[in-house]
């Protein structure tokens, strides 16, 4: 018994995790994308050896920047892999690399360039499996970045197990669904599970309420078990709003209005109204995907609208209201805060966006810094939501974390 509990001491330890979520540091950055495989609805996770990485961004200028970038591993709490050197990760040069695929935008009222580069590519293969953080700067300035993005890269050598139930510890069929997951070893030699295997288990990619390392219930020489974990409980939530804007001319899906103001365009999604029920809208839990009305040259054919989410509220929170989705990269920003109004009783936050299909929700963020789902939207088992499991380890005397097993699950399957 004492073995166990002090197992749930150290695995159970909440990390001092560093920033995973991507990072805009520059103004005049937006649009940042990180996408694996063409798959803008998953996370950005590629097999060792297989696959690619593409990373975009717009520059709100027609000026023309040496950008570069470098790669650097990192550990699973997502700290810098200080002891190792790049070419033990990388093949070729994992830094000063400069991005080459640049796009002035065309026939557009905001302009910008558009940058692009895809990763492993012929000037730095990827060699080794676990966190990446892509690091872009100027060639001016290698020491002030204008944004990190982050990806993974995994040797699935480690068989995980994932489902979701609506019943659990906190309600049966009501406002929560749990996480059973299961860990098989495959072989690998693993002596001391408390310091070698680390987990993470996120609700819809969503990093601000990652799990990590929930203390498993059942501890084999094969593996860990975790069967009715109350860390691994979620909020179901409701399901993602959503909107398209794909042209400044033509009110798209869920859109109200468009509007020009003689300098720039204003779209108006739907005002969002309570929700006290459950009504299946199939969504794309966050995620965003860049594209216009006529699906060609998105990429520096799209214009930028001014975007205004209204959500009706006849109560003021003593939180800070937020939107959040994908796009905002988990990032609970100025730029995405709401503001309160008191005559019309709703919260508004303008966004600048590009043309596209976007997903959202709206989020509490209270003073302690804790995440809840804005009470009005409503919390239903039947929400669907994917969930995705990490799993890492460090080899005995190994020098940093590798990313051995991944698995995604919907909780409609």
């Amino acid at each position: 018994m004492s073995k166990y509990i002090c197992f749930i001491l150290l695995f159970g330890v909440v990390m001092q995790v560093s920033a995973q979520r991507h990072e805009i540091f520059d103004e005049n950055i937006a649009s940042l994308q990180v996408v694996a495989n063409s798959d803008w609805q998953s996370l950005p996770l590629i097999q060792l050896g297989k696959g690619f990485v593409n990373v975009s961004f717009d520059d709100l200028t027609h000026e023309y920047h040496r950008y570069m970038y470098r790669l650097q591993h990192c550990d699973a709490d997502w700290s810098v892999s200080e002891d190792l050197f790049e070419s033990e990760y990388c093949e070729g040069f994992a830094s000063g690399n400069t991005i080459d695929d640049v796009k002035e935008s065309l026939l557009t009222n905001q302009l910008y360039t558009h940058y692009s580069l895809q990763l492993p590519n012929n000037r730095c293969n990827i060699t080794m499996s676990g966190n990446y953080k892509l690091v872009v700067y100027d060639d001016n300035n290698y020491e002030k970045p204008i944004l990190s993005a982050c990806f993974m890269v995994a040797e699935n050598v480690m068989g995980v197990g994932l489902n979701v139930s609506s019943n659990t510890d906190v309600s049966i069929n009501q406002q929560h669904q749990q996480v059973a997951m299961e860990l098989n070893y495959n072989g690998i030699n693993v002596n001391n599970p408390y310091t070698q295997i680390k987990t993470v288990v996120l609700q819809n990619s969503r990093w601000d309420d990652a799990r990590w390392n929930a203390p498993p219930q059942y501890i084999m020489p094969t593996g860990l078990k975790w069967e009715h974990n109350r860390s691994l409980i979620f909020s179901a939530g409701n399901e993602y709003r959503k909107f398209e804007i794909l042209s400044t001319d033509v009110a798209s899906m869920g859109i109200e209005k468009i509007r020009w103001d003689g300098e720039e365009f204003h779209a108006y999604p739907f005002v969002s109204l309570p929700r006290q029920n459950y009504i299946y809208d199939e969504d794309a839990n966050g995620a965003f995907l860049l594209r216009n009305s006529d699906n060609a040259d998105s990429e520096f054919m799209s214009d930028y609208m001014n975007v205004h989410f209204i959500l009706q509220s006849p109560q003021r929170f003593d939180s800070e209201v937020y939107v959040n989705g994908n796009f905002t990269h988990d990032s609970f920003l100025p730029a995405y805060r709401m503001k309160y109004d008191d005559a019309t009783q709703t919260y508004e936050a303008i966004v600048k966006l590009k043309l596209g299909y976007y997903s959202y929700q709206f989020l509490l963020v209270d003073s302690q810094g804790r995440v809840h789902t804005v009470p009005s939207e409503g919390s239903f088992y039947q929400t669907e939501n994917t969930y995705q499991a990490l799993v890492y380890y460090r080899e005995q005397g190994g020098r940093t974390d590798r990313l051995v097993g991944y698995r995604q699950v919907s909780s409609r399957q």
